[in-house]
């Protein structure tokens, strides 16, 4: 038995095992259809560089959002990204086998990463307008705002944006009715809402939790928000590592992305076999400076104390490095400069946001399930691009690192492993 395992043993508490993966994104709607990235026929990403030309998108598959929502009404009062991640969550709830089963959909307990609401574009359309002829007119500048907000703001629909309401539609929809908890703050965001979940099953403070996040990036409202503060990639597409060179930036994805975590004894005891379990999860919510060195330090000590005692072995990172600099070089020098290599651990690292794109709230939840279906398929992925960075491996990893490291603050890591019953 080497150290690791004994370190396993030794820790008191239950295990957050993953017992259903609800993905979707530009590669499909289901597990299967993401497992393709497992193979070398995994193809080109699915990339959009016109509709928001000069920036891309990995725009959505081709969804059937009736399948796991399907009252009308519940259409209707959702946005897009509220689709997106209702369906998600539904995809996982079914795969844990959760559905039509409300003694234990009554225990779920429901945490969301989560951005802010849809914008009604036309009616912002309407009001800069509005600002544009008027500007030399006060007075009716001032009547044609009025006349604007008065008439094109429908309160019911802005109420229903709301970033809480998306776990209110997945309790709604679905029928989970467990305690509800909903993270702001783009990436960190979705580590966090993981982490809590892990955290709470780990203190036996509950057994099943729907985790995940939501994006929808075919928005021209959010293309606007983060070309302001420069973090688009504005040329032809280019994988993630590519981008330092010319300045770095993101290429929004849209994803949803939930996962059923679910205490081990609970697992086993209903029969539910795991795809893998979070073993250890961290993060930090500082800024690159002056936090970021405390920060990091912390997670080298949570990765030295994964790998005490382990001399052999390999190790696969998937990396939600987004493409923007520095934050994409800092992320890649850390992961280089861990040294495993040098400790008999062989490491590979891909960055899964080239194939998917950067999702943002929900990239994190999105890596957890990656990782999760490559540890229950026995594979790894090959490399995404031709940059240098992401080597083949001959040793299928046991493990996988999932790492985080937020666009201009933040940043998470977890480990995924194989679970199995005791």
């Amino acid at each position: 038995m080497t150290q690791r395992q004994e370190t396993r043993q030794a820790r008191d508490g239950p295990e957050a095992w993953i017992t259903g993966i609800g993905l979707i994104s530009s590669r499909g709607d289901s597990g299967e259809a993401h497992c393709a990235l497992l193979s070398t026929g995994a193809g080109r990403p699915v990339v959009d560089e016109e509709s928001f030309a000069p920036y891309s998108v990995h725009p959505l598959g081709d969804i059937d959002f009736p399948l796991q929502i399907p009252r009308k009404g519940d259409l209707r009062q959702m946005g897009r990204w509220q689709r997106i991640g209702v369906y998600a969550a539904g995809l996982a709830l079914a795969d844990a086998g959760l559905v039509d089963n409300q003694d234990l959909l009554d225990k779920t307990n429901i945490v969301v990463a989560a951005g802010n609401g849809e914008r009604d574009e036309d009616a912002d359309g309407a009001v800069l307008r509005a600002i544009i002829e008027a500007a030399e007119s006060h007075d009716a500048l001032e009547d044609v705002l009025n006349e604007t907000l008065q008439t094109s703001l429908r309160p019911t629909l802005y109420l229903s944006e709301l970033s809480n309401l998306l776990a209110g539609n997945i309790s709604i929809v679905h029928g989970a009715t467990g305690s509800s908890r909903t993270y702001k703050g783009e990436e960190m965001a979705g580590v966090s809402a993981v982490e809590d979940a892990a955290r709470r099953i780990a203190s036996s403070q509950g057994e099943l939790f729907l985790v995940g996040g939501a994006f929808n990036s075919e928005r021209a409202d959010l293309t606007l928000t983060f070309e302001l503060c420069d973090a688009l990639w504005r040329k032809p597409f280019k994988s993630v590592w590519e981008r330092a060179r010319n300045g770095g930036g993101f290429v929004m994805g849209s994803v949803g992305a939930f996962l059923l975590l679910e205490a081990d004894t609970h697992a086993i005891a209903r029969g539910q076999k795991p795809y893998a379990k979070i073993t250890s999860i961290t993060s930090g919510d500082g800024s690159r400076s002056p936090d970021a060195d405390r920060n990091l330090s912390r997670m080298e000590s949570l990765v030295d104390e994964l790998v005490a005692g382990d001399t052999t072995g390999s190790l696969g990172i998937l990396s939600g490095a987004s493409g923007v600099e520095p934050a994409t070089s800092d992320e890649l020098k850390w992961l280089n400069g861990l040294g495993l290599d040098a400790r008999g651990i062989t490491t590979a690292i891909r960055a899964y946001g080239t194939m998917v794109g950067h999702s943002v709230e929900a990239h994190f939840p999105a890596g957890i399930a990656l990782a999760a279906l490559a540890i229950s398929k026995g594979q790894f992925f090959p490399p995404f691009d031709k940059s240098g960075h992401e080597c083949s491996i001959e040793e299928t990893p046991d493990r996988i690192l999932v790492s985080g490291w937020g666009h201009w603050r933040g940043n998470g890591l977890a480990l995924v492993e194989s679970a199995v019953a005791q």
